[in-house]
């Protein structure tokens, strides 16, 4: 009691207020958001995929350049031993730039901005054209690696080579019917339906790390390219094979307990395989299930089981979504990094899947704190920031804790267009009502109504 007479006595001495309980009540009843928590607009989300769009295609060049001094050959009659594809995001062929391409189509799909999909005719276009030139170069030169930017483009090896940009393909063959674009599609199916190395059950699989692998990675490197193969032919035997890959690896993968896909598994581990949730594997096993719901026949026997797998994943993800809106790379373990690509795949598939009336309309939140992360991450450039890079199945907690990630991690883009494409789409569902959080407000978030759960009156 002393010390507290003599602590009062020296404020009143000098003069200091102490706060009152009031004060004290009205600097903390008000949520402070690390990240904005306002509900977004389509034209600002518009504007920030056209910035993404317009650095993406910055970055390159549609040439055929000499790899010493970097300039154009213009006489493409003659086998030059340095010749290469002009380097750059827009002019790779790899299953990133597959995933931008499909974004895209996608986005003029629900847009009608036809500024997109030129970009892909464009590329393919190229790429068509310029494929005899570096055929001549290998029968010349004896080469038989890699071209460099366009990897196996004549010979592939693996599903990353040609699974997600074949899919990226057969979409923009759709919207311009060019068939020169065919007989590359159909090395694709060859390679994807015939040649790729698969378990004695049929599941894709890779000789890396171990002898006999699975990916969770590969669903997205096959199922989009054998669901658009289903579509393009009209044949039930890509859309049977898509939903036997999606459920054999589950039966390998998805963990029940955590609602969650692991990263991989091998043969020689078994049913002891260690398991690491890592985000961008589970956004890639949702990316496929997207991709194929919206194409297999509503009445296909596997479409439940899908399904229920998506739905699964979505409430487990609700759930592990960091406070900011994003997702770490290991999702159950919140001392890794927040990540751009993951969190954009989520947000993708939670707002695809309110819109489809896959799930149920009360994720729309989560789906909206996730757009306000990914735009935090979208520089004014229109470049796409904190992404993993390339990561390959590890069986260890220290490789996935420190991976790098930076702008140049091509891995970004495609998810973030995606995830922009869709929430323009949800935010103008006519069959859903918004009460929106009002900022400053005490106690107030967003919640996403069914209208036809509803009275009229209470729509309004």
């Amino acid at each position: 009691m002393r010390y507290l007479k003599t602590f009062l006595f020296t404020v009143s001495v000098l003069g200091l207020s102490l706060p009152t309980l009031a004060d004290k009540e009205t600097s903390s009843r008000i949520p402070q958001y690390p990240v904005s928590y306002d509900y977004p607009k389509a034209t600002e989300i518009k504007n920030a995929l056209d910035r993404v769009r317009d650095y993406y295609q910055s970055t390159s060049t549609r040439q055929i350049v000499d790899k010493r001094t970097g300039k154009a050959i213009t006489d493409l009659s003659k086998a030059n031993k340095f010749a290469i594809p002009s380097e750059g995001l827009a002019n790779e062929w790899s299953y990133t730039h597959g995933v931008v391409l499909s974004a895209f189509v996608y986005i003029e799909q629900l847009t009608g901005d036809k500024n997109y999909v030129s970009n892909n005719v464009q590329f393919f276009d190229f790429v068509i054209a310029s494929l005899p030139y570096f055929e001549t170069q290998i029968e010349t030169f004896g080469y038989k690696g890699k071209i460099p930017n366009w990897g196996r483009i004549l010979n592939f090896h693996a599903l990353d080579d040609c699974g997600s940009i074949g899919a990226a393909l057969i979409k923009t063959y759709q919207g311009n019917k060019n068939e020169q674009y065919l007989p590359l599609i159909e090395r694709i199916n060859e390679h994807v339906s015939s040649n790729q190395f698969r378990l004695k059950d049929g599941t894709l699989a890779r000789h890396r790390p171990q002898y006999e692998s699975i990916w969770a990675d590969d669903l997205y490197m096959s199922v989009p390219f054998l669901a658009n193969m289903g579509a393009h032919t009209g044949e039930s035997k890509y859309f049977d094979d898509a939903a036997k890959q999606i459920l054999q690896m589950a039966d390998r993968l998805y963990i029940p307990e955590k609602e969650l896909f692991d990263h991989g598994w091998s043969v020689s581990s078994g049913d002891y395989d260690p398991r690491f949730y890592w985000a961008r594997a589970n956004g890639w096993t949702l990316m496929a299930m997207a991709e194929l719901l919206e194409l297999m026949p509503k009445d296909h026997p596997k479409r439940e089981a899908i399904l229920h797998l998506y739905r699964s994943l979505v409430r487990s993800l609700a759930n592990l979504q960091d406070g900011t809106g994003f997702w770490h790379n290991l999702l159950d373990k919140p001392n890794t990094f927040t990540e751009t690509s993951a969190t954009a795949m989520f947000t993708f598939a939670i707002a695809k899947g309110i819109n489809e009336g896959w799930i149920n309309h009360v994720y729309g939140p989560v789906a909206v704190t996730g757009w306000n992360a990914i735009n935090t991450r979208i520089l004014e450039s229109g470049a796409v920031d904190g992404t993993v890079e390339g990561t390959t199945f590890a069986h260890d907690n220290s490789y996935y804790f420190y991976r790098g990630r930076s702008i140049h991690a091509t891995h970004g883009y495609g998810p973030v267009l995606y995830a922009g494409a869709e929430m323009i789409r949800l935010l103008n569902n006519e069959k859903l009502v918004v009460q929106k959080a009002v900022p400053g407000k005490q106690n107030s978030t967003h919640h996403f109504l069914l209208k036809s759960e509803w009275p009229a009156e209470k729509n309004k």
